[in-house]
């Protein structure tokens, strides 16, 4: 009886536990498509990066890696020949320098010509008071043969003296009058035209401003030459700028991967003449529309290599809806309907014995 017991005792148990073990399967399984929503992988890949000489050709005479070499940013990868960028470089240094030296020359010769029209200014002033001077003493004189005249002519009628002394008061009084017109007259001609206001300093001379005017055009000519050198300038960065550019330098640190021009061959401009595999891997999961929302472009995660489970952060770049092939089907025996999926492309940090090709995982949160 007590066997009889005992055995079904154990029957009971054994059921339990089968009914039991059913039912997690059920709602937690362990099947693919349980596992498949819980773990995700994917293939690390490199990013690859097509390396041209920018807007520049010409033939290679210098090749300098190989295949599969390490490569650092800014290592020289190929050189093209730049003798001809070499001379138009010499030639427009040639001119900028000619160039220079006319600037120079027509600066000084305007500098001379406004120093120059200061000095003739300065002893058109001096002359004028000298003048202004000497038209005052004609003044005088003219003043002092006028009080002489009128004082024999006087005398000469009370008899006091005689018709030969009045006609030489005459005389003198005549020429007094000539000398007054004519220094007034080179007075005239020293101010060209300007009226005397008796005040040097505020005299306008238009022969000196003529001067000033034709230095001001001599300066706009030199301005047109400065314009004239910045262009030429211009052109001079450009062709150093298309020198620098015959050299094709590693824009990163990378992986050559192939080389698609020779040493010797003749290059185009913009054509790709080596493939690099660059330090930016990354790998896409799958994830279901259930588990979007936990995930934001920006955010960090953990990822583990399938091969010795190491791990190493990884930022999530992109997150986007991914093609219908990736989307969760026939899931309504699990009591689900049809589910969407979503791309997410995660960069990792760069870690020793991480590899592309690898497989990758990360646990969903």
């Amino acid at each position: 009886m007590d066997k009889k017991r005992k055995a079904k005792k154990f029957g009971i148990i054994f059921v339990g536990v089968i009914i039991l073990a059913g039912l997690l399967l059920m709602y937690t399984g362990n099947d693919a498509l349980v596992l498949a929503t819980q773990k995700k992988e994917g293939i690390l890949t490199a990013e690859q990066v097509k390396l041209s000489f920018e807007s520049v050709g010409g033939r290679m005479i210098k090749e300098n890696v190989k295949e599969a070499q390490d490569v650092k940013k800014g290592d020289v990868l190929m050189v093209l020949d730049s003798t001809d960028v070499d001379l138009s470089i010499s030639r427009m240094e040639t001119q900028i320098a000619q160039l220079k030296a006319q600037i120079k020359s027509a600066g000084g010769g305007v500098n001379i010509s406004l120093a120059q029209a200061d000095t003739n200014e300065q002893q058109s002033f001096r002359q004028i008071d000298q003048q202004r001077a000497a038209v005052e003493s004609a003044e005088a004189s003219y003043q002092n043969c006028s009080l002489d005249y009128n004082r024999k002519q006087s005398l000469m009628e009370c008899g006091a003296i005689s018709r030969a002394e009045l006609d030489s008061a005459t005389t003198a009084l005549q020429v007094a009058a000539a000398n007054v017109a004519q220094q007034k007259q080179l007075l005239s001609k020293l101010l060209a035209g300007s009226a005397d206001t008796g005040d040097t300093d505020s005299l306008y001379l238009p022969t000196i401003e003529i001067q000033r005017q034709s230095a001001a055009n001599k300066m706009n000519d030199v301005e047109a030459l400065v314009q004239q050198l910045k262009g030429l300038e211009v052109q001079l960065k450009e062709l150093k700028v298309k020198k620098e550019r015959l050299t094709l330098r590693a824009p990163e640190d990378g992986r050559i991967i192939k080389i698609l021009a020779k040493e010797g061959e003749m290059v185009s401009p913009n054509v790709p003449v080596i493939l690099m595999e660059s330090s930016r891997y990354y790998f896409d999961v799958y994830i279901s529309e259930e588990n979007i929302n936990k995930y934001h472009e920006g955010d960090e995660i953990e990822a583990v290599s399938v091969a010795g489970k190491k791990k190493v952060m990884g930022t999530i770049r992109l997150v986007t809806q991914a093609p219908g092939f990736a989307d969760l089907k026939m899931t309504r025996e699990k009591g689900q309907a049809d589910l969407t999926s979503f791309q997410m492309r995660i960069y990792l940090d760069q870690e020793d014995g991480i590899l592309p090709g690898m497989t990758m995982g990360v646990k969903l949160r």
